[in-house]
């Protein structure tokens, strides 16, 4: 798991401070922009391929290094943009918060839960539309106009004015968005016979510890310049299934949009988010990296969107435990938890406790890499899985969906929310009827106590959690539970009193399989 985020979002949109640990902030604005004034031909593209050797640079026992990034600033500073927002904040339909702007992200996504802890015992905002002004960075790609941003600097706009670094300003019109991947695409709209300067996406990836320039909008001071290294590739952030660079150039709130330069002069990613205890720079910051940058952009020239394959399903890493109570023999591979309803997986026989292990034969390493895999297939493609259900394992041919938005989503993926009690020795449990519990809903067992020398209470398991299938015994009493806990054991290899049962668990919105190992005797 990654430590507590707030994803990429719109300042004016976004709490400044979620947690007491550190968190994940976006890179936008809402003080007002200052412009630094800088002249320059507009006419002539910024193609920099010559400025790392053109520059002053040093030797050094590991080779040339630059003495100034004068030149190369001068050169690609007045292809970026400051952003300037006006729109209408709406609050989703399911979003609880006073708190204005929390996300309504789908259950699949690792922050679902984490902004639903936020919204409980809240009360509801009393109007659903508020102003928005904001700000954030962003860069031209073309001659014409076409610049790349983030999508949560303009997701809500109405109006969008970029502001160039002599002042100049234009109106423009958003392309298209792509919230997965936090990429918009606007075009300059106003009649203008002007060139605009313009940089290149870089087509080779960024070594560890490469310099980088980032240059944007923080705080509202247009046309800033920072510099660092790349500090990791591959950072998972917690908002998707894709990776970002990580640098440690100074990025903060209104560089969200803008690019990070390599010393040719190309743009090696988009600045999106921040890791910050307090708000402010630390030294962290993540960027979309240039390829992935290329490839959505191009889609959302050519159709305002990026279409991804869907499979419909909800799942999770597979761990040690996991893989022994299942059959395999190293955790690899992605856990269904959750099929969802009326989605392409629905129509087939897949089902929770489902683990996938390959994809068109290709192997599947873990959560992560299921959905890139599946993102990067087309909709209504046809597709092949190889499932691991219990220790036998089968392919299933089937047609992906096609990814919907994250309100469709979550209204396909809406759950209810979350004596006679019976006591599970062997589990360190004390069980009774979800049906039987006020509030528990209809499906599974609810936990009601938990021994504390227990394995259920080193796994986290606590009251009130309802587990909803042991074994692949999907239960609604306690005596299901005996049916799935004897199944596991016939079933069982080796030692039988160290028998592992693999049980799908739900805490509140949260659906999740857990090995416990039962007690002696």
């Amino acid at each position: 798991m990654t430590p507590d985020t707030n994803p990429a979002a719109n300042e004016s949109k976004r709490p400044r401070k979620l947690a007491r640990r550190p968190v994940l902030l976006a890179a936008t604005a809402l003080v007002a922009a200052g412009a630094i004034g800088l002249s320059f031909n507009p006419s002539v593209p910024l193609a920099v391929a010559e400025t790392a050797q053109t520059q002053q640079t040093i030797e050094t026992p590991y080779g040339r290094a630059p003495l100034s990034f004068a030149d190369l600033v001068q050169k690609v500073k007045p292809a970026v943009v400051s952003i300037n927002v006006k729109g209408e904040i709406t609050t989703a339909d399911n979003d609880d918060s006073p708190i204005p702007g929390l996300p309504d992200v789908p259950e699949d996504n690792p922050l679902h839960d984490f902004f639903n802890q936020f919204r409980k015992g809240m009360p509801k905002p009393p109007s659903k539309h508020s102003p928005s002004l904001a700000q954030g960075s962003g860069f031209f790609i073309s001659e014409d106009g076409f610049i790349v941003t983030n999508n949560h600097v303009v997701e809500d706009a109405d109006d969008i004015t970029v502001t160039m670094e002599d002042g100049e300003k234009f109106e423009a019109k958003l392309i298209g968005t792509d919230p997965r991947t936090d990429l918009a695409l606007v075009k300059v709209t106003e009649d203008t016979d002007k060139k605009f300067p313009y940089v290149n996406l870089s087509e080779k990836d960024p070594r560890v510890g490469d310099w980088v320039l980032a240059v944007g909008n923080p705080f509202g001071l247009g046309g800033t310049v920072t510099a660092g290294i790349i500090s990791a590739h591959n950072r998972d952030i917690g908002s998707g299934p894709y990776d970002y660079l990580q640098i440690d150039a100074a990025v903060n709130r209104g560089n969200s949009g803008g690019p990070s330069f390599d010393l040719d002069g190309n743009v090696i990613g988009v600045n999106t988010a921040i890791f910050s205890p307090s708000g402010g720079n630390v030294g962290i910051a993540f960027a979309v990296p240039a390829a992935l940058v290329k490839q959505v952009v191009q889609d959302l020239q050519d159709d305002g969107s990026v279409d991804r394959g869907w499979l419909g399903v909800v799942i999770q890493n597979v761990n040690d435990d996991i893989a022994d109570s299942v059959g395999l023999t190293e955790p690899k591979g992605a856990m269904i938890t959750k099929v969802t309803e009326d989605g392409p997986a629905s129509k087939e026989d897949i089902k929770a406790g489902d683990v996938i292990i390959e994809v068109n034969g290709s192997e599947v390493k873990d959560s992560r890499d299921l959905a890139r895999k599946i993102a990067d297939l087309e909709p209504d493609s046809s597709v092949k899985l190889a499932i691991v259900r219990y220790g036998d394992k089968r392919e299933v041919d089937m047609t992906l969906g096609s990814f919907p938005s994250a309100k469709k989503l979550a209204s396909l993926q809406k759950e209810e929310p979350a004596d006679q009690s019976e006591q599970m020795e062997k589990l360190g449990l004390s069980l009774a009827p979800a049906a039987t519990i006020p509030g528990a809903g209809k499906e599974g067992v609810v936990i009601t106590e938990v021994d504390s020398d227990s394995d259920a209470a080193d796994k986290g398991l606590k009251p009130g959690d309802i587990i909803l299938q042991v074994a692949g015994v999907d239960v609604s009493t306690p005596g299901d539970v005996a049916k799935g806990l004897a199944k596991a054991t016939e079933s069982a290899k080796g030692d039988k009193d160290k028998v592992k049962v693999l049980m799908q668990v739900k805490t509140g919105d949260q659906s999740r399989f857990v090995a416990l190992t039962q007690k002696k005797g």
